[in-house]
């Protein structure tokens, strides 16, 4: 059933095309955007515009209309930007101020005019000439914030970006983000490549896939969690420094932090440890935060994120620090000791999970929330690590270092295990832990084992979730108010 005001509007069009116009003509020329104009010429004064005119062609929505009489000013918006033009009827061809008293708020039109400064000093475009180029039906909501059901934004995020600037702010520094990223690593002599995204066993990383089939072949098929292991057989092959800004999908709970389809940044690196990816996270990230935010102290709600001021800790020593308790490292080689912990402190776990995991999950519970401002957490147990060096003296240790901020892991990285029978030899034990009911333990990859007895130098390689880098730099409160089109329930 079609809504009365959208009747109305109907109407309108009909009008619209019984002057003339073409109702959805196929293009419009402008000589300048409405944001150009803005930022070009706000600096000129009445008097400049009256001595020297400027006359521009634009084109836009309109977002406000203040008729009156034989005149109005319309609000036209365009990439974010607002610039109001002036109908007149003695200065509109006849058929041109008929189209202006049809249009409605959230309609397309093309203006020709020249500029000029009204008594309170507001930039306008005198127009002379308006062309109609499309309708809208529906009609903007006029208190967008005040709706109570703050999920209708993401559903309908072509209409949260036309009346709230801010939203496109954030889209807009996303953008940034990413296209910084990819500057400092091509600039670091890194070449970017693709990687399949149907992968015919779901590995690189802990999670649970999303499973489909490929008719013609017969076989199943798994979305990608995460690109490493076609990463690390292009170093293999001698590609010895590259990346890949991929989406990644995770059949996993949806929360703040957390979307099923996700934008990751995966770089490599061939002659490299983790220690040297601790260095270079620290530069990267210091040149992005200076290239979109233009200073290295960020607000993140009631936080200040200070980019100077990084901290780099233990696992071990990170629980020891963040615990209500006194406790040493040695205690936590103790797995009673852990167990009691996990207990006291009502964290959910399987009793026959290796100590490493449950290291892991006390890591999660007691320290996580504390890593405010950037923290490189390094160091962990060997069971959390499948795809990660050992440490040398110590094998329950793997050389990896994940990257928190704000209480949220950013990146992971690691020395990459390089040894082939060692290798093997993980992928069985995940499949033991597999076995226990952990769907999300790696499984076994054949040739990818293949391609490491063919030999890979030493190889440092890291994930960061671009997703939360927006988060924080945009001070945004939820993975959904950085990515266009969040998944969602079904309305």
């Amino acid at each position: 059933m079609i809504d009365p005001l959208e009747t109305v509007r109907v109407e309108k069009l009909k009008s619209i095309e019984a002057l003339g116009y073409n109702p959805y003509p196929t293009e419009y020329r402008f000589t300048d955007t409405i944001a150009q104009i803005v930022e070009n010429l706000s600096g000129k004064s009445a008097e400049e515009l009256e001595q020297n005119p400027v006359k521009v062609r634009i084109a836009g929505r309109i977002l406000a209309n203040r008729p009156f009489g034989k005149a109005g000013f319309l609000a036209l918006s365009d990439s974010g930007a607002r610039l109001q033009v002036y109908a007149k009827k003695d200065q509109l061809p006849e058929r041109d101020f008929q189209l202006y008293q049809l249009v409605d708020i959230g309609d397309f039109i093309g203006v020709e005019g020249t500029l000029f400064r009204t008594r309170t000093g507001e930039l306008t475009v005198l127009a002379n000439e308006l062309t109609f180029l499309a309708k809208s039906f529906l009609p903007l909501p006029e208190k967008w914030h005040g709706l109570t059901d703050v999920e209708i934004r993401y559903r309908r995020r072509y209409v949260d970006l036309v009346v709230n600037p801010e939203v496109r702010d954030v889209f807009v520094k996303r953008s940034l983000v990413i296209r910084e990223l990819r500057r400092f690593l091509d600039d670091h002599g890194y070449f970017e490549v693709e990687t399949p995204i149907l992968h015919p066993i779901a590995g690189g990383a802990l999670a649970k896939p999303f499973k489909t089939h490929h008719n013609a072949l017969d076989m199943p098929l798994y979305l990608r969690i995460a690109p490493e292991l076609y990463l690390k057989r292009l170093i293999v092959g001698g590609m010895n420094r590259v990346y890949d800004l991929n989406r990644n999908f995770r059949n996993e709970g949806v929360s703040y932090k957390h979307n099923p389809e996700y934008t990751m940044l995966e770089f490599y690196q061939a002659y490299s440890n983790y220690h040297d990816l601790m260095d270079l996270t620290e530069e990267m990230l210091k040149h992005v935060v200076d290239r979109v935010c233009g200073k290295r102290q960020v607000p993140y709600g009631s936080h200040t994120i200070d980019f100077d001021n990084w901290t780099r800790i233990t696992m071990m020593d990170a629980i020891v620090k963040y615990s209500d308790d006194k406790i040493s490292a040695a205690d936590l080689k103790n797995r009673e000791f852990v167990e009691r912990m996990l207990h006291t402190l009502h964290a959910e776990f399987n009793p026959k999970m290796p100590l490493g995991n449950l290291i892991g999950i006390l890591f999660e519970t007691v320290a996580e929330r504390h890593l405010i401002q950037p923290t490189i957490v390094y160091e962990h147990p060997v069971e959390l690590s499948p795809l990660a060096k050992k440490k040398h003296g110590d094998p329950s240790i793997v050389e990896r270092f994940e990257l928190f901020i704000a209480g949220m892991e950013l990146a992971n990285a690691y020395s990459e295990l390089n040894d082939p029978i060692d290798q093997k030899a993980r992928f069985e034990s995940q499949l033991e832990v597999r076995d226990l009911g952990d769907e999300e333990a790696h499984l076994m990859d054949e040739d990818y084992v293949r391609a490491l007895s063919y030999g890979m130098p030493p190889t440092a390689g890291e994930g960061i979730g671009v997703d939360r880098l927006a988060m924080i730099l945009t001070d945004s409160k939820s993975i959904r108010d950085v990515i266009l089109f969040p998944h969602m329930r079904p309305e």
